[in-house]
């Protein structure tokens, strides 16, 4: 790959061409490989973060002081802090703290479930606020345990009404994918900068760079609008 891109660097000399076969050749390959890693982070990270966003923001909403007290400072440490921060802490310090070695992926995938676990928490939190405390005293009345009152009656209106959310922040966590670079994670991002870095071709690097991130994310709100839009029109359906 290396001497494959020296060709394509030195057939092309100094000028700016976007569109050099050769250039593009050596480049998209890298971001598509890029791509592979930065979607299954992101995947993960979203599950993950919904896992812990969901007993998080349960939690939140339970009478036991000490459980809210242990979600909110969690919450409060997350977004109180920025997510680069995050990265290179949970890198460099917390495996030796723990006396333990976890790959850069593992560290990568654990920020982004930590990072949006606390903001998925918020949505879970708000999503089982607006549910009409009407429905939980329906589900009690009909004999139903508050468990089951919780995930039959409670939990179903509730997710779709955080649905668009979780999409959106989906979104928010595959973008956020691009700084875990700092701890030369091999996403979009690091293999791009590993690319101008060698080749000097800052200005095109980036430019295909950006253009690819905004490609992708295109892709994403598109596809978050095609789920919004079923949504609503089976909440009409539902409602008729």
């Amino acid at each position: 790959m290396f001497s494959v891109f020296l060709q394509a660097w030195s057939s092309e000399g100094e000028g700016i061409n976007f569109m050099s076969i050769a250039f593009l050749s050596v480049l998209l390959p890298m971001l598509l490989t890029g791509l592979k890693l930065t979607l299954k982070i992101a995947v993960f990270g979203i599950i993950f973060g919904f896992l812990i966003g969901s007993v998080t923001g349960y939690i939140l909403q339970s009478k036991l002081k000490i459980l809210k007290f242990i979600g909110g400072v969690y919450i409060w440490i997350i977004r109180g802090t920025p997510l680069i921060v995050q990265a290179l802490y949970t890198y460099f310090v917390i495996p030796k703290l723990l006396g333990i070695d976890m790959s850069n992926n593992t560290v990568g995938i654990l920020v982004i479930s930590l990072n949006s676990g606390a903001f998925i928490a918020e949505i879970v939190r708000g999503a089982l606020q607006s549910i009409d405390p009407g429905q939980k005293e329906a589900g009690l009345s009909l004999g139903l345990t508050p468990a089951q009152t919780m995930f039959h009656v409670i939990v179903p209106p509730a997710f779709r009404n955080m649905l668009p959310a979780l999409c959106n922040q989906f979104i928010i966590v595959v973008k956020d994918t691009a700084l875990l670079s700092i701890i030369n994670v091999n996403e979009i991002t690091h293999l791009g900068q590993n690319y101008a870095a060698l080749s000097f071709r800052t200005i095109e690097t980036y430019t295909v760079l950006a253009l690819f991130y905004l490609a992708i994310i295109s892709v994403l709100i598109i596809l978050q609008k095609n789920v919004e839009k079923r949504l609503t029109l089976g909440v009409k359906k539902c409602s008729m």
